[in-house]
């Protein structure tokens, strides 16, 4: 039997005339973290009419649904029948996939490395270093085409973004900001810091789903040469195990 978490009480907000908004409201981020993306489970697979759908993030869940089909004193009701039935049989715990992503650092391929640096007051290699140290876990999936948004390495101090965010940012490029670290599937504008770029692709549109990974899923950084980024040119992002 899958291992199983308590869920944490929620509160259940409207949020325009289409969606609520479900809000986790422990102090505990993690079991926050773990109810709302339980929640989004439990109402995907069981169904409802006119509700399309459930999306997680850190401790909060956007239900939409289709007006004209139902309201959202129903919708409200689904969702609190919900959490009655993850209360009773428990949120199950999914074993993660751990993915190993290549990156080059600085340069050409991460311009703000060491703007990032000069902020923490740390070295290039120091940065480089607490960035590939630890294992992050994807929290959820942002913008643009399926982004991992994970927690940020340990740095001293939050990374402020960028007062002027660039136009097109390529695909692959490894940012942080606050506290928060990510890659970008695909080519778009953005105002992180980059601080490398992996030359693995993260986006698949010929494939279904269009990303490898899912939150709760692991992915750890580790540093290679430029020299070497042509070498996994062509390679998908797959799982380790």
């Amino acid at each position: 039997m899958p291992a199983t978490t308590t869920p944490t009480p929620v509160e259940v907000f409207e949020s325009g005339d289409a969606a609520l908004r479900v809000v986790a409201s422990s102090p505990d981020r993690e079991a926050n973290w773990s109810t709302v993306h339980a929640l989004a489970g439990w109402l995907e697979a069981a169904g409802a009419d006119g509700v399309h759908g459930a999306v997680p993030t850190y401790d909060s869940l956007l239900v939409e649904f289709d007006p004209g089909v139902t309201s959202a004193r129903q919708v409200r009701a689904f969702v609190l029948l919900g959490m009655r039935q993850l209360d009773f049989i428990g949120a199950p715990a999914r074993a993660p996939r751990e993915f190993s992503v290549p990156v080059v650092y600085g340069g050409e391929y991460g311009p703000d490395l060491e703007r990032v640096a000069e902020h923490e007051q740390l070295p290039v290699e120091e940065i480089i270093a607490l960035h590939t140290a630890k294992s992050y876990v994807i929290r959820c999936l942002g913008a643009p085409a399926g982004s991992p948004m994970m927690d940020g390495p340990d740095f001293p101090l939050p990374v402020p973004r960028l007062k002027d965010p660039r136009l097109s940012v390529p695909a692959g490029a490894v940012a942080v900001a606050g506290r928060q670290a990510v890659i970008a599937p695909a080519m778009a504008p953005g105002g992180w810091c980059v601080i490398g770029q992996t030359p693995l692709a993260v986006l698949d549109v010929t494939s279904e789903p269009l990303v490898p990974y899912v939150p709760g899923d692991l992915l750890r950084f580790h540093q290679i040469r430029a020299e070497d980024f042509a070498s996994y040119a062509g390679r998908k992002l797959e799982a380790a195990r």
